[in-house]
C-alpha cells in the first residue's frame, strides 16, 4: 500500500516521469474543455439546443476531477496538508458547484473558478527558473508602494474634487444627479475609458472636463514610472538589495548603511534576489 501511495504520489505531483507529464497535460486539456463548456452554456441560443450534451459533458468532467481530487488525497501521507493546501482549496471549489448546482442552480457558473487550476502550467513547463526574475518584481514592486499609495490617495481625491464641481455646475437632467454619480463620470474620464453614458453638457462643466481628460493623460504615466524606475535600481550593479523598515525602500548603495530615503538604519542581512 505504501509504495502505491508513493506512485501514485510521483504521478499526480512530479513532472520528471512520462506517466506524470502525461497526467499534467491531460489534466489542463480537461480544465481548459470544462471551462469552455461553461461558458458555451452561457449562451443562450447554445443553451438552447446543445444544452443537454453540455451538460453531460460538464458532469462527465466533474466526476474525472472528482476522481482526481480523492486520489490526490489517498496519494498524501498526511491528508489534511492537501485538503488545506492552496492547491486543495483550488481542487475543491473546482468540483463543489456542479454538486450545489442541483439545489442551487445559478451555482454552476461558479465553475469557472477550474481557471485557477491552469496554476498548475507552471509545474509542467518549468517555469521555477524564472523564480529569481519574478522576486525581482516582487521587490520592485514592494519599493514602489509606498509612492503608488500616496498616488492613489491623490487621484482618489481629484476625482472627488471633480466629480463635486461637475455636480454642481451641470443641471439634474444632464445626468449628474448625485455626488457619487459625478464621481463615477469623474473617473471613467480620468482614465480615459470614456463610456459615454453622462457627459457635461454646460460651458463651465466642459472646460473641466477637458482639463481632467488631459490630466488623465499624465496620470496614467505616474506609476508605470515608479514601477519602472524601481526596477532599474533593482538591476543596477552597484546596488544592494537591503528593504528598510522605515520606508520599504529596498535598494541601495553598496556601502550603505543608512537608508538615502529616510535615514533609518539598514538591516545587516540583504535580500536574496
Amino acid at each position: 500500500m505504501e509504495d502505491f501511495r508513493k506512485r501514485l504520489n510521483h504521478i499526480l505531483n512530479h513532472t520528471n516521469s512520462v506517466e506524470g507529464r502525461l497526467f499534467d497535460y491531460v489534466l489542463i486539456g480537461a480544465i481548459i474543455l470544462s471551462i469552455i463548456a461553461v461558458m458555451l452554456e452561457s449562451v443562450w441560443y447554445i443553451h438552447r439546443d446543445y444544452g443537454i450534451y453540455l451538460r453531460t459533458i460538464e458532469w462527465v468532467f466533474t466526476i474525472f476531477f472528482t476522481i482526481e481530487y480523492t486520489l490526490r488525497i489517498l496519494a498524501e501521507k498526511n491528508p489534511r496538508k492537501y485538503l488545506f493546501s492552496f492547491f486543495g482549496i483550488i481542487d475543491f471549489l473546482a468540483i463543489i458547484p456542479t454538486y450545489l448546482a442541483l439545489f442551487f442552480p445559478p451555482a454552476h457558473f461558479l465553475l469557472d473558478i477550474r481557471m485557477f487550476r491552469l496554476i498548475r502550467v507552471f509545474r509542467i513547463f518549468k517555469l521555477v527558473r524564472y523564480v529569481k526574475e519574478s522576486r525581482m518584481l516582487i521587490g520592485a514592486l514592494k519599493a514602489s508602494r509606498p509612492k503608488i499609495l500616496i498616488f492613489l490617495l491623490v487621484i482618489i481625491t481629484i476625482t472627488v474634487i471633480s466629480g463635486t464641481l461637475l455636480y454642481m455646475v451641470e443641471d439634474y437632467e444632464t445626468g449628474f444627479t448625485s455626488i457619487p454619480r459625478s464621481v463615477y463620470w469623474a473617473i471613467v474620464t480620468i482614465t480615459t475609458v470614456g463610456y459615454g453614458d453622462i457627459y457635461p453638457q454646460t460651458i463651465i462643466g466642459q472646460t473641466l472636463a477637458s482639463v481632467i481628460m488631459i490630466l488623465g493623460y499624465a496620470i496614467i504615466a505616474v506609476p508605470t514610472g515608479i514601477f519602472g524606475a524601481e526596477l532599474i535600481q533593482q538591476n543596477s550593479p552597484s546596488k544592494k538589495q537591503v528593504q528598510c523598515r522605515g520606508c520599504g525602500k529596498s535598494t541601495h548603495l553598496l556601502d550603505s548603511k543608512f537608508c538615502d530615503h529616510c535615514g533609518s538604519e539598514l538591516p545587516v542581512t540583504e535580500l536574496k534576489i
